[in-house]
């Protein structure tokens, strides 16, 4: 009686995982072998032409060189930006609250509306350019968002902006977490500010680093929003990233079968970086082993 009480409990769950979980996932990678038609809702079977195709299409070469570029220039900065403002704001210093709710509201903020903004912000008569020509700086003649070689890097900049406060926080909870008795211990040996974040802060945050990395690594390399509202792929191809690329040859193009295709390249490009990097990590051994 009890174990059907549970499941009864758990069945509004399990449904809602499955429809709009579980379902889709096996639908879609079903589809990724199929030349499926939206317009006749026909599929047929075709196998891996599909997955081959992948390796011939210069477009879906080019979205993953710069969805890769965008997840290696953006991951860096963001963690060290984020674990920085931590520790500072860790420290006994004034108005912490204030500083730490000033730091997180970027990433609680609507991602179209900060696209928006953006988007204004490095148009050709936008307030960046004013300030780059108020100081002497060249600016792109078109516009930051319409020249190839400043789109992407205007993107990743806004990113790095306004996810840096949300994985600061994550930081946040990882300092407050180590002993007190650790930096009591360090002050009376007279460790430095620079020891004491080698070889105390660094090492017992380290799960911690893991997780901010992973977490990164993952919303990253599935950025779509950002694209969708400031660029749509271009200028020619320069910010196509895989996921609008699964978008836009699903949904515009008409080739379920082909974007199922693509999404799962892209899973298994996601689950080859996570296990690198938890095997960077070493996960599992001892803190500061």
């Amino acid at each position: 009686m009890k174990q059907k009480s549970t499941f009864l409990f758990l069945l509004p769950w399990i449904l809602i995982l499955s429809l709009f979980w579980l379902f889709p996932i096996i639908y879609s990678l079903i589809l990724s072998f199929t030349r499926y038609s939206v317009l006749t809702g026909e599929a047929s079977w075709i196998g891996f032409s599909n997955y081959l195709e992948l390796f011939k299409d210069p477009d879906f070469w080019t979205a993953l060189k710069n969805t890769t570029f965008f997840v290696v220039g953006t991951i860096p900065f963001t963690t060290f930006f984020a674990l920085l403002l931590a520790v500072l704001i860790n420290q006994k210093i004034p108005l912490k609250g204030l500083f730490r709710a000033g730091f997180f509201l970027p990433s609680i903020t609507s991602m179209v509306v900060v696209a928006l903004i953006f988007t204004n912000l490095y148009a050709k008569d936008g307030y960046i350019n004013f300030l780059f020509q108020l100081i002497g700086l060249p600016t792109p003649e078109k516009g930051w968002l319409l020249s190839e070689k400043t789109a992407l890097l205007s993107i990743m900049a806004m990113d790095v902006w306004m996810a840096t406060g949300f994985y600061m926080l994550l930081f946040l909870a990882g300092l407050q977490a180590i002993p007190e008795e650790l930096y009591q211990i360090s002050d009376i040996f007279g460790a430095s500010f620079f020891q004491k974040l080698v070889h105390i802060v660094l090492p017992y945050i380290r799960p911690m680093m893991l997780f901010v990395i992973l977490l990164n690594t993952i919303k990253s390399f599935q950025i779509f929003v950002e694209i969708f509202v400031m660029t749509k792929g271009g200028p020619l191809n320069s910010t196509l990233t895989m996921v609008y690329m699964v978008y836009d040859t699903g949904l515009h193009k008409f080739r379920m079968g082909y974007a199922s295709a693509i999404a799962y390249a892209l899973f298994f490009i996601i689950f080859s970086f996570s296990f690198l990097q938890m095997k960077l990590f070493r996960v599992g051994k001892a803190i500061g082993e």
